[in-house]
């Protein structure tokens, strides 16, 4: 028995798998032109920042208010470095999620596929080989039901690092301000 029974089968299946590599080359330019965007959006503002920092530090007449001043001038840069961190998370969570849809459908297709296969193999198996088969299958599902479970942890503690970092971040910002 070999994996492809026609050639259309073949064919279907590199097909599927050129659309795949399509999706994920332009899920990679796209992540790319968001990151572009940001760099330059954040770099813009870091420089009207900066001009705006220079102007007040000249204007500056009495030494005494050099401390207040610095506070004022470091809050605008904390708050864009959290910003830029929160989207360059955004950027690369959704990535890693189109790649997941991606990849999950794969796996669908795969665990789909063996079923099928599966049930051919049974289909000629010996009498009384159905126990067996049955126990590769509830394998087969339990092991999808923990790759399922993994995922979801995983989501949950990156959004947990995320939510942690603004808070530290957040925190570091309101002391140095205060």
């Amino acid at each position: 028995m070999t994996p492809f029974n026609t050639p259309e089968q073949f064919a279907a299946l590199n097909k599927a798998n050129l659309e795949n590599l399509v999706a994920i080359a332009n899920s990679m330019f796209a992540r790319a032109d968001h990151l572009t965007a940001l760099n330059f959006n954040t770099a813009c503002a870091i420089v009207e920042d900066g001009v705006a920092a220079t102007r007040s530090l000249m204007a500056l007449r009495d030494v005494q208010n050099l401390p207040g001043l610095q506070a004022k001038l470091a809050e605008p840069m904390i708050d864009k470095t959290v910003g830029y961190t929160r989207g360059v998370y955004e950027i690369a969570a959704n990535g890693q999620q189109e790649f997941g849809r991606l990849f999950e459908s794969q796996i669908d297709e795969l665990n789909n596929a063996f079923k099928r296969t599966l049930e051919q193999v049974a289909k000629s198996a010996p009498a009384g080989s159905e126990a067996m088969f049955a126990t590769i299958k509830s394998s087969v599902e339990t092991a999808n039901d923990l790759i399922g479970n993994a995922t979801k942890a995983a989501r949950q503690a990156a959004e947990a690092n995320l939510t942690a970092l603004t808070t530290t971040v957040k925190g570091a910002s309101d002391t140095s301000a205060a």
